[in-house]
């Protein structure tokens, strides 16, 4: 009786088998297998064409940030010694530019002023270097002419260090190469306004502007971009933008025969509004549009207004810019103060603008507005091909290399950091 009563004791326990290490081992399997499934789902695949990410800012120039040196700020030194980073012969460089080969006075004499900040030097700028830095690496400029001013000084600065190019167009530039070394890509995306405009004719079933006498001009969408550079956002790894010089150009938006009409939401603004209130609400909708399309970890970078020189009289009255060497601070004053409300007032009037617009966001401010007032004498002027003097667009060779010094020390100052 007893051993029975011991053998099934110990069929009891032999049936029963412990469930808590058992539990143990289904609960750690079944947490693995969940958190590997977050970690593929949450993890995007790295863009392809991105050797690199760089993180938010507070939307600050980050050259004035952390007691470094003001890039920005300094003087124009003659350097006679200094080394030419590509000549007149670089195919891109629009004929109107190219001041050396229009026999221009003082187009080799360009090439010998070199820009020293305050406290600082600025690096020399170092072709193979960048583009071993930026391998695999899309860049976008997207603006008006003085960017594209800007794009060509950069392509013919890199196209000396690596010639094997591929041209062609990405995203709906307007101009593209890619240098194949290195997969590195610049890009123009031609743009005046950066919102889509295009001519408006009064609707002979009248509405809200034919009632107030409107009969046309140009319809200004402030919150739908321009196609050139839609498509430029989740393309690129770097972006450069611009606008101002269309603003405040009666000559192409005449405020009385072809005036400037703000649509928002397809809808006219009504009241109408000036152009420098239409440029606030392109601005706010642009930068909004940018900040929540780009490619996770995309630079990017607005770039402050390109000064004109005119002196006498604007491009359309006799204005031109004869001078031969930089301005005087004084002159500078003279010339752009906001007070003063001459020619040139447009770029310190836009800036404005752009840094109550920007104020806030991510975008890094490129502010090359103080060094190129001195330049007066960088311009194409009777040289570049016009009817008119051209003092807007700069010489190439000439200043704008000098901005593409300040954007690659931005752009590396920005990358050290993150």
């Amino acid at each position: 009786m007893a051993s029975r009563e011991q053998h099934s004791q110990q069929q009891n326990q032999t049936r029963k088998v412990p469930l808590f290490p058992l539990l143990s081992l289904v609960c750690f399997v079944s947490i693995f297998l969940v958190l590997s499934s977050i970690r593929k789902t949450s993890v995007p695949p790295r863009p392809h064409n991105a050797s690199f990410e760089f993180q938010k800012t507070d939307g600050s120039d980050p050259s004035r940030r952390g007691g470094s040196c003001d890039y920005s700020d300094g003087k124009w030194i003659h350097d006679p010694d200094s080394p030419p980073r590509y000549d007149n012969t670089c195919k891109e460089i629009f004929k109107g530019w190219n001041c050396i080969s229009s026999g221009k006075s003082n187009g080799r004499e360009l090439l010998k002023w070199r820009w020293k900040p305050k406290g600082c030097d600025l690096p020399p700028f170092d072709p193979v270097r960048f583009l071993k830095m930026y391998r695999h690496t899309s860049i976008g400029f997207v603006g008006d002419s003085l960017n594209r001013n800007m794009f060509v000084s950069l392509f013919c600065s890199l196209k000396r260090a690596s010639s094997e190019v591929k041209k062609w167009r990405p995203a709906g530039a307007d101009r593209g190469f890619t240098f194949l070394q290195y997969n590195l890509t610049l890009a123009y995306h031609r743009t005046n306004l950066l919102a889509h405009y295009g001519r408006w004719s009064a609707d002979a079933n009248g509405g809200e502007l034919e009632s107030l006498g409107y009969k046309e001009g140009y319809r200004v969408d402030v919150d739908i971009p321009d196609g050139t550079w839609a498509e430029a956002l989740s393309f690129h790894d770097i972006l450069i933008f611009n606008t101002g010089h269309w603003w405040w150009a009666p000559s192409k938006f005449d405020p009385t025969k072809s005036p400037m009409l703000f649509f928002e939401k397809g809808q006219p603004v009504v009241p109408p509004v000036l152009p420098n209130v239409g440029l606030d609400m392109v601005l706010n909708h642009m930068v909004m549009l940018v900040e929540n399309r780009t490619k996770p970890g995309a630079v990017k970078l607005f770039r402050t207004q390109s000064p004109r020189h005119f002196e006498g009289g604007d491009w359309d009255q006799g204005g031109s810019c004869n001078r031969l060497k930089p301005l005087s601070v004084e002159q500078v004053e003279e010339l752009f103060s906001v007070k003063n409300n001459g020619t040139n007032v447009e770029a310190r009037l836009v800036n404005q603008h752009l840094y109550k617009a920007l104020k806030g966001s991510s975008f890094q401010i490129l502010d090359i507005t103080h060094m190129s007032e001195f330049r007066a004498d960088a311009h194409p002027s009777t040289a570049g091909g016009k009817k008119h003097d051209d003092c807007m667009h700069w010489c190439l060779p000439g200043l704008t290399d000098s901005w593409n010094d300040l954007f690659i020390e931005q752009l590396n100052i920005i990358r050290s950091r993150n």
